[in-house]
C-alpha cells in the first residue's frame, strides 16, 4: 500500500511547518491557522473548508506535534468534522476558527470515551418536544478558554450520543495536565444542550480523535527523535561524538523504528476510515502504537540527552511533557489495548 503524501498533502505540510515553526507559541497563531485555511481543511467544501478530509488534518497535526506549538487544533478540527456530518447548520464561522469548538468526551472513573456515565434527559415542555438537559462531570476538556461551543458526549435513555452545549456560563474547574494545556473539568448540572447524534455520532468523534491524538504524537516523537539525532552528532565525551558510541545508536535506531511503526499504523487507520472497512479496529491499533511507542521514543530521548534532557531552557522536554500527556489521553496504550481485545473478541 503506498502511504505517500499526495501533492496536496505536502503543500499543506509545507505550510503547517511553516506557520508553526514561525509563529511558536505566539497570540496571533490561531488567527494565522484561520487566515491560511489549515483550520477548514477536513470541511466540506460548503461550509467553508478545503475538503481534504482527516488525512489532511492529520498531515497538519503532525506538524504540529513535531514543533510542540501549542494551540487547541486536534479538538477544533474533530468537532467540526462530525458536526459537519451531524449538524451542519451550526458551522457558521468554525472553517477560519472565529467560532471555536472543543471536545469533552473523557471523565474519571471507569467510564470509557464510548461508554459515557453523563447523563442526557430530555426535559418534555408538553408539546411533543423539549430540551436536552445534561448533568455529570467531564474530565480535562482540552483548553476549553475562549470557545464558542462544546461537543459532550452522554448516554441517555435510548443510548450513548453527543450533545453540543453552548459555552455560557458553564461550570469550569482546573484540571493540570503534564502538557501544561489549560484543560479544565466541565462540570454539567441540568445543563441544556442540542443532541447531534446518536452511538454512530459517538463511534466516529472518539474514532477520529483517537487518529488526530495518533498524529500528534507522531509528530512529537519525531520532533524528539530530530533533536536526539542532532544532540548525539556534536556532544563529544572521551574524544569522540557520543553518536559513535554503539549503545546510543541502538537506542535511536529503535526510535526511529517506532517513529516509522506509528506513522504505518496511523495512515493505515486513515485508509481504512475513508473506506470504512475495519475502521475502528484499525484506530484502535494505531491509538495503542502510537501510544505506547511513542511514550517510548520520548523516554530514550530524555535519557540520551542525561541532564539537559529535563532543562527547560532546552526543547526536548515539551516533547517529554506532550508525549507524557498525549499517550496518557482516553486512558492510555492499556486501555486501548483492552478495548482492542474486546473488540476482537466480539467479532469471533
Amino acid at each position: 500500500m503506498d502511504f505517500r503524501l499526495t501533492d496536496e498533502l505536502l503543500e499543506v505540510q509545507a505550510l503547517a511547518a511553516r506557520v508553526f515553526s514561525s509563529l511558536g507559541d505566539s497570540d496571533t497563531k490561531w488567527t494565522e491557522l484561520g487566515r491560511t485555511g489549515l483550520l477548514g481543511l477536513a470541511l466540506p467544501d460548503e461550509h467553508g473548508g478545503a475538503g481534504l478530509g482527516l488525512d489532511a488534518a492529520c498531515v497538519l497535526l503532525e506538524e504540529q506535534g513535531r514543533t510542540v506549538s501549542a494551540a487547541p487544533v486536534w479538538p477544533h478540527i474533530v468537532a467540526a468534522s462530525v458536526l459537519a456530518r451531524h449538524a451542519g447548520d451550526v458551522l457558521t464561522g468554525v472553517a477560519d476558527g472565529a467560532v471555536r469548538l472543543t471536545v469533552a468526551l473523557e471523565e474519571y472513573g471507569s467510564a470509557t470515551a464510548t461508554a459515557p456515565t453523563c447523563r442526557a434527559t430530555l426535559a418534555e415542555n408538553g408539546s411533543g418536544s423539549g430540551t436536552w438537559r445534561l448533568s455529570g462531570i467531564k474530565a480535562a476538556v482540552p483548553t476549553p478558554e475562549g470557545v464558542d461551543f462544546v461537543l459532550v458526549s452522554a448516554v441517555a435513555d435510548d443510548g450513548p450520543g453527543l450533545y453540543l452545549v453552548t459555552n455560557h456560563d458553564l461550570a469550569w474547574e482546573p484540571a493540570p495536565t503534564t502538557d501544561l494545556d489549560r484543560a479544565q473539568d466541565l462540570v454539567l448540572e441540568s445543563t441544556p444542550a442540542l443532541r447531534v447524534g446518536g452511538g454512530q455520532a459517538l463511534t466516529e468523534v472518539v474514532r477520529w480523535s483517537r487518529l488526530a491524538v495518533a498524529a500528534l504524537q507522531v509528530g512529537v516523537a519525531d520532533g524528539a527523535l530530530r533533536l536526539a539525532a542532532d544532540y548525539v552528532r556534536d556532544r563529544r565525551q572521551f574524544g569522540r561524538s557520543i553518536g559513535s558510541f554503539q549503545s546510543v545508536q541502538h537506542q535511536l535506531a529503535d526510535c526511529w523504528t517506532d517513529v516509522d511503526a506509528m506513522r504505518l499504523t496511523l495512515w493505515q487507520a486513515l485508509t481504512c476510515d475513508s473506506d470504512e472497512n475495519d475502521a475502528d479496529r484499525a484506530a484502535l491499533v494505531a491509538a495503542w502504537w502510537c501510544g505506547q511507542a511513542g511514550l517510548d521514543v520520548v523516554h530514550r530521548v530524555q535519557h540520551v540527552h542525561g541532564g539537559i534532557g529535563v532543562d527547560t531552557d532546552y526543547p526536548v522536554h515539551r516533547h517529554f511533557l506532550w508525549g507524557k500527556q498525549l499517550a496518557a489521553t482516553f486512558g492510555g496504550p492499556e486501555a486501548v489495548l483492552q478495548e482492542l481485545g474486546e473488540l476482537l473478541g466480539s467479532e469471533r
